[in-house]
């Protein structure tokens, strides 16, 4: 059996790692938004929380009707129940990482899960 997987991810607006990766635990993908461009709908969630990891540019994301600007550097979570959209600015393209985890399901970080 094979303890790990690798996979290069393409350059495609959205890639999702869930079936590519065999993820058991998160849903995790890669995003990117042209200049200008939003998320079509708005949405929230019944159990999952995400985080978002912004890799490039810069844009909005509208949380429960209020405007959080986001930029390369920033990371954010947000609760199931936010109502949410993302927005690139008029002027940069937007790059990020969507991590998708039930919330309140962390029994355990690095330090206490380590095997050493």
């Amino acid at each position: 059996m094979e303890n790990y997987k690798k996979i290069a991810a393409p350059a495609e607006p959205r890639v999702e790692l869930h079936d590519a990766l065999g993820l058991t635990g998160a849903e995790v993908s890669i995003n990117r938004m042209a200049a200008g461009t939003q998320v079509p709908f708005v949405h929230s969630h019944k159990q999952n929380e995400e985080i978002y990891g912004f890799l490039a540019g810069r844009g909005t994301m509208t949380i429960d009707g209020e405007p959080v600007a986001v930029a390369e550097g920033d990371w954010m979570r947000v609760a199931p129940a936010a109502k949410r959209q993302l927005a690139a600015a008029a002027d940069s393209d937007l790059a990020y990482i969507c991590i998708q985890v039930r919330e309140g399901s962390l029994q355990q970080m690095t330090a206490t899960d380590a095997v050493i």
